[in-house]
C-alpha cells in the first residue's frame, strides 16, 4: 500500500468544506473582522489612545460611529486596534500550543514505550496543575497585570495537552501503516518519518484542534482581561473594552455591546469553521 495522495484528499476536503453554509459564512465573517483590524488606519482617522475629555461618553455620531468612552477616546478606533491585540494573542497562543502539542504527541505516539509513558504523565501533571494560581503569582511580579508575552506564554504552555493526546492517537494508528514501513526500509531517519511521512497524514485533526484553540485562547484572554488578570488597561483589547465599559451599561450600552458582539461573532465563526473542518477531514465519512 502506498502513501495516501495528499492532493486528492485535500481537494475532496475542500469540496466537502464548501458545502457547509455556516462554515462559509464563518469564513466571510472572519475575513471581514481580520480585514477591518488590519486596515484600521484606513477605516478611522482617530487614534485608539487619543483623549478628548470634552466629548466623553458621547453617543454614536457620523464623526464617532460607536461614540466615545469615559475619556473621550473613539470607541470604533479602539475596537479596531483592540482587535489586533486580541487576534494576535489568540493566534500566537494557538501556534505555541500547537507546536508543543504536535512535538510531544508525535514523539510519544511514534516512539511508544517509556517515552510515551513519560509524555502522558507530563500531560496528566499539567492537566492537574492549578494554572490560575501560577498566573496570580506571576501577576504579583508584574504589578497586577500581565504583559502580552506572558499572556501568550501562559495560554500556549497550558493549552497543548489536548492536542498532544489527539496527535499521539493518530501516530499510534499510522506508525504501522505500509508507507511508514517502506520509509524505514528505505533508510529514513526517525525524525524524517515522524515529520515528513506521518505528520502530513495527521494534519486533519491538528487543523481542527488549532481552529478551536484560536477561539479558546481569544475567549480566555477576553475573560482574563475582564476579570482584571489580563493585559494592562492601557492596551485596547476587546476584553479591556468590556471591562472599562461595565459601569456604563445603562447610560451608554454600545460601549459594552460592540466589543461583546465582535468577540461573539469571531468566536462563533471560528467554531463553525472548526466544526466544518472536522467533518471535511474525517476520513471515515468518505
Amino acid at each position: 500500500m502506498s502513501e495516501p495522495r495528499a492532493g486528492g484528499l485535500w481537494a475532496l476536503a475542500w469540496a466537502r468544506f464548501r458545502r457547509h453554509r455556516m462554515a462559509m459564512a464563518g469564513v466571510a465573517v472572519l475575513a471581514l473582522v481580520v480585514g477591518a483590524v488590519v486596515l484600521a488606519p484606513l477605516l478611522t482617522r482617530y487614534s485608539p489612545t487619543a483623549l478628548d475629555p470634552d466629548h466623553s461618553l458621547a453617543g454614536p455620531t457620523p464623526a464617532h460611529l460607536l461614540g466615545t468612552d469615559d475619556l473621550g477616546r473613539d470607541e470604533f478606533a479602539r475596537l479596531l486596534y483592540g482587535g489586533r491585540i486580541s487576534l494576535l494573542v489568540g493566534t500566537t497562543a494557538m501556534l505555541l500550543g500547537t507546536t508543543i502539542g504536535v512535538a510531544f504527541g508525535s514523539i510519544a505516539g511514534y516512539m511508544g514505550g517509556w517515552i510515551d509513558t513519560a509524555v502522558m504523565r507530563l500531560v496528566d501533571l499539567i492537566l492537574s496543575f492549578p494554572a490560575i494560581f501560577l498566573l496570580l503569582i506571576l501577576l504579583n511580579w508584574t504589578a497586577g497585570r500581565a504583559p502580552a508575552v506572558m499572556m501568550v506564554a501562559y495560554l500556549g504552555l497550558f493549552g497543548w495537552t489536548g492536542l498532544a493526546r489527539i496527535v499521539r492517537a493518530e501516530y499510534l494508528s499510522l506508525r504501522s501503516r505500509e508507507f511508514v514501513e517502506d520509509a524505514r526500509a528505505a533508510g529514513a531517519g526517525t525524525l524524517r518519518i515522524i515529520f515528513r511521512h506521518i505528520l502530513p497524514n495527521a494534519m486533519g485533526p491538528i487543523l481542527v484542534q488549532a481552529a478551536f484553540a484560536v477561539a479558546g485562547a481569544m475567549l480566555a484572554e477576553a475573560a482574563l482581561d475582564f476579570l482584571g488578570f489580563g493585559l494592562p488597561p492601557g492596551i485596547p483589547t476587546w476584553g479591556n473594552l468590556m471591562t472599562q465599559a461595565q459601569n456604563y451599561m445603562t447610560s451608554n450600552p454600545v460601549l459594552v455591546i460592540a466589543p461583546g458582539l465582535v468577540v461573539t461573532l469571531t468566536v462563533v465563526a471560528v467554531f463553525f469553521i472548526g466544526d466544518a473542518l472536522r467533518d471535511a477531514l474525517d476520513v471515515r465519512s468518505r
